[in-house]
């Protein structure tokens, strides 16, 4: 008896048509997603985007970032407080 493989590209594919039919779109992509690797190199990447910065720096940077989504009256928590 011999087994006819088919090409892992076509089996890849109906498992993903089938996972679609039954989990649909979203829950299949989560569930694929778990076995990717991604690709580059994490550690040279931050370094390269963040490496020059000192600690310092990001904080600031994360500072300013949450004053500047603030409303103002969180700026300001005196201002338009009821009187007793």
């Amino acid at each position: 008896m011999t087994i006819q493989l088919k090409p892992l590209s076509e089996v890849n594919h109906q498992a993903i048509r089938l996972l679609c039919e039954k989990l649909g779109i979203a829950d299949t992509f989560r569930f694929v997603n778990q076995f990717t690797t991604g690709h580059g190199n994490y550690t040279e990447e931050r370094d390269a985007l963040f490496g020059h910065l000192t600690l310092d720096d990001i904080v600031s940077a994360i500072e300013n970032k949450r004053h500047s989504q603030l409303p103002d009256k969180a700026l300001n928590p005196t201002e338009n407080k009821p009187t007793s």
